[in-house]
């Protein structure tokens, strides 16, 4: 008899933690409406300069009922009761006008998506987090008001020189008229007078031509760059001349690496480590003269090699690739390469895969620029990437010897 009594009280006291936690989450969302909307009616009277139904010749204004508001809030959604005031607009501190999610949960859901979830996440993430799941259009609506900014940060004028210019295009897929085209969005970095770098332009290019280019660089002088010694790209079509008609003064480098990828575009796959090799000495020389003699030893041996084609390749551009010879040595790894560039278009590239096709260009450029002004704002726009005092100091002494 004994034994049976605690089976049957078991079955008598039980504890439904899930009804508890809900009921406890109620108590604590009530709270939190009733405080709101007690803080409310506050300011309401701070503004009449009376309480309701308060008689007074100190009264400034009358109440005109309210209009309800939800707002997501931590503890859950709430109802606000909004004051109206007859003769003024009620503007509270507390809650902005028509704000219906708090500033912290916007700016995260922005930060999400910038930072590369995909918006099918980031309902995920936010259902999970606030127990409200934001639709796809909410993010869209949010990402309307950073764009506001990208552009206005695209936009900016630029008040310093920047001697050393690197530029490079990002192509990305769009929807259009139900099949999939192109688009391509063009990017500048650019190294300051005490050598940080920063993000200086990123425009929608039709494709990667001469009027691209030409558009893009017109672009850029418009909103006053200039001091430009050095510019850094691939061989893109119409690059070099657009460079001529807005920077005649800048000397031209061709990326190595694209230099090298292109070279081994007609060299057999067994021998392209070999030929690697080849190329990477011309570029280790101590010196332009240096170079431009194993240059002409490597094309003879490429020719002896039966790889013609690569010989003539390496004739043809391999002058484009040691313009950074007339710059300082301590400079040479960083400015002979497109590198700097291509790692921040890589971090691109991961982000703007997740979207796949973007509706249209605009919506590429603007997610584009918006990874770039992220990446801006991190560590990579605060270190100090060359000691620009060695280029002055070179330029001073040719001056002298001039």
């Amino acid at each position: 008899m004994s034994d049976s009594l605690p089976q049957k009280l078991n079955k008598v006291i039980q504890i439904d933690e899930d009804q508890i936690q809900q009921h406890l989450g109620e108590l604590v969302r009530g709270t939190v409406e009733e405080t709101l909307n007690k803080l409310l009616d506050a300011e309401a009277d701070q503004l009449c300069n009376a309480t309701r139904y308060e008689r007074t010749d100190a009264r400034r204004d009358m109440r005109a009922g309210h209009y309800k508001r939800k707002l997501h809030t931590k503890a859950g959604e709430v109802t606000l009761n909004v004051p109206k005031l007859r003769q003024q607009k009620f503007e509270t501190a507390i809650i902005e006008r028509y704000k219906r999610r708090e500033s912290s949960v916007e700016e995260a859901l922005i930060e999400m998506y910038l930072a590369g979830v995909s918006v099918r996440r980031v309902e995920d993430i936010t259902q999970a987090l606030w127990g409200t799941r934001v639709s796809p259009g909410t993010v869209s609506n949010l990402n309307k008001k950073i764009y506001e900014r990208i552009d206005k940060w695209r936009n900016r004028p630029i008040d310093e020189a920047f001697p050393y210019l690197y530029l490079d295009g990002i192509v990305l897929k769009r929807t259009w008229a139900d099949q999939v085209a192109n688009v391509s969005v063009l990017v500048a970095i650019g190294v300051t007078d005490d050598g940080y770098r920063q993000v200086l332009g990123v425009v929608e290019g039709a494709k990667e031509d001469k009027s691209g280019w030409s558009g893009f660089l017109r672009h850029l002088k418009k909103r006053g760059l200039s001091g430009v010694k050095l510019i850094i790209s691939d061989a893109c079509l119409g690059l070099k001349e657009s460079v001529g008609d807005f920077y005649p003064d800048a000397k031209w480098q061709r990326c190595i690496v694209h230099f090298y990828r292109n070279v081994f575009s007609v060299v057999p796959r067994r021998k392209v480590k070999h030929v690697a090799m080849m190329l990477k000495a011309i570029h280790a020389s101590e010196d332009r003269a240096a170079a431009v003699d194993k240059s002409k030893a490597v094309i003879k041996k490429l020719n002896t090699q039966k790889l013609r084609q690569a010989a003539q390749k390496v004739k043809d551009s391999i002058e484009e690739t040691l313009t950074y010879y007339h710059f300082p040595s301590a400079h040479w790894l960083r400015i002979r390469t497109n590198n700097p560039l291509e790692r921040i278009l890589r971090e691109v590239r991961r982000r703007t895969r997740v979207v796949g096709a973007f509706p249209d260009g605009n919506s590429a450029l603007m997610l584009v620029a918006a990874r770039l002004r992220h990446i801006a704002g991190t560590k990579w726009g605060t270190r100090r990437y060359l000691n620009m005092k060695l280029l002055k100091t070179m330029e001073s002494e040719e001056n002298l010897a001039a």
